[in-house]
């Protein structure tokens, strides 16, 4: 028998009308409460805020009188959930991952800089002491774990979603996996794989014995998708992994109902839901990184959907690469002749990421660090190539075409290659 032709999940005008009038009404209410917040927090010309502390690194800057001032900027994120930066003395200790009682002077801001993530002078007041248990638990097994600092700093990003020291962060750049550090969707991905194998046949011996009756399928997506809200909100829900999630929800959702989940559609159902509920999400560039990796993987899909399963297992990690490249470049600018090869060590990472959390499970978390020191070893002799915006736009542009017509699909591979090539002969 024929497998039932999946239906577009908008099929009429009324249906788009539908759709754009529940993200208008939702985005409404949104904006609504976050103003409410901007105005407690503006009220006054200072107010006291409990905070987190996501970064602290030192700055040092030249005075009118032409001398040498050294300070610390700090970035944090209130209880409210508003992210904004501040300055601190050069002696401040170390206050990464701490939550804080502060005092921030923020009366002049405005709507738009709220939402954006803003400047604020401010005092602090106290230490709160009374960190997350479950958190520092986990960061204490994950110190005990490694003697070398830097391995310690890269399972803390893995695991936890914690910023990478900038050095790290440099050298992942240059070598184009800045992607497997960061918490994202792709990270979501080898999770749900590894839940799905770990439930599904226990649940279905259960199944089969006491309540035959339950949907195999739905029970199974039902308690992995607690097991990914649990952790995502754990980690203080990062906009990758958030669009991530409620991708895989709503895709389950559209799947279960007989939609075609692998459409523009459901991607642009995603992103509106998503900057309905979270209007701060229009403000990140994680954000959009990585709606921008999903959409290159439908379109892909799309258009190669007749080639054999494991042709697209193969080529599919290409043409994210190139597709990605001109984002890279413009956005951070970092690039050698390593940075091809990500494409291997992202097929790679699918293997180290479920192996070094099994290690760490079982007390043998420093069996891989020797490969990640081999990484840091590796000299890339990396180039700054700063890449005009313009062929940014031109590929988003294409892009767009793309989705309906080949022709220029062949003119937006023509200009990733391109830019591939421009990258490489700047190295040579």
């Amino acid at each position: 028998m024929a497998a039932l032709e999946r239906v577009e999940l908008l099929r009429s005008k009324r249906d788009i009308f539908y759709l754009f009038f529940l993200f208008l009404l939702l985005l409404t209410f949104s904006l609504s409460y976050k103003y409410y917040h901007y105005k407690e927090l503006t009220k006054f010309d200072s107010q006291l805020v409990h905070a987190s502390v996501l970064k602290q690194y030192s700055k040092t800057k030249t005075t009118k009188e032409g001398k040498q001032k050294s300070y610390q900027v700090l970035k944090l994120k209130s209880d409210d959930g508003f992210t904004f930066y501040t300055t601190a003395s050069k002696n401040l200790p170390n206050y990464k991952d701490k939550n804080i009682l502060m005092e921030i002077w923020a009366g002049k801001i405005s709507f738009l800089a709220y939402l954006k993530g803003f400047f604020a002078f401010s005092k602090i007041i106290k230490l709160d002491k009374k960190q997350n248990p479950f958190t520092e638990k986990i960061a204490t097994t994950i110190s005990n774990a490694h003697a070398n600092q830097n391995a310690r700093a890269i399972y803390e990003a893995l695991f936890l979603a914690k910023p990478l020291p900038h050095h790290l962060q440099q050298q992942f750049s240059n070598l184009g996996i800045s992607h497997l550090i960061a918490i994202s969707g792709f990270h979501l991905g080898v999770l749900s794989a590894i839940l799905f194998f770990l439930i599904k046949y226990p649940y279905k011996i259960l199944q089969n014995r006491y309540f035959p009756y339950r949907n195999l399928q739905r029970d199974t997506f039902g308690i992995i998708s607690l097991f990914l809200f649990a952790y995502m909100l754990f980690l203080g829900s990062p906009p990758s992994l958030l669009r991530a999630f409620v991708m895989l929800v709503l895709g389950f959702v559209l799947y279960d109902r007989g939609i075609k989940i692998i459409s523009m559609q459901t991607l642009l159902l995603t992103v509106l839901l998503l900057i309905a509920l979270f209007p701060k999400l229009l403000f990140s560039i994680g954000f959009f990184l990585s709606l921008s990796g999903v959409f290159y993987i439908f379109l892909f899909l799309i258009h190669f959907q007749k080639k054999s399963k494991l042709w697209q297992f193969v080529l599919l990690p290409f043409w994210v690469y190139l597709m990605m490249l001109p984002y890279s470049l413009a956005i951070f600018g970092n690039f050698s002749l390593y940075h091809p090869l990500s494409i291997l060590w992202t097929s790679l990472f699918t293997l180290f990421y479920p192996l070094s959390i099994f290690l760490h499970l079982i007390g043998f978390g420093n069996l891989l660090d020797g490969i990640l020191n081999m990484l840091l070893q590796i000299n890339p002799h990396a180039v700054k190539i700063q890449l005009n915006h313009t062929l940014l736009y031109a590929e988003i542009l294409l892009s767009l075409f793309a989705i309906f017509k080949k022709e220029a699909l062949y003119l937006l591979l023509l200009l990733v290659f391109s830019i591939l090539i421009y990258g490489i002969y700047h190295i040579t």
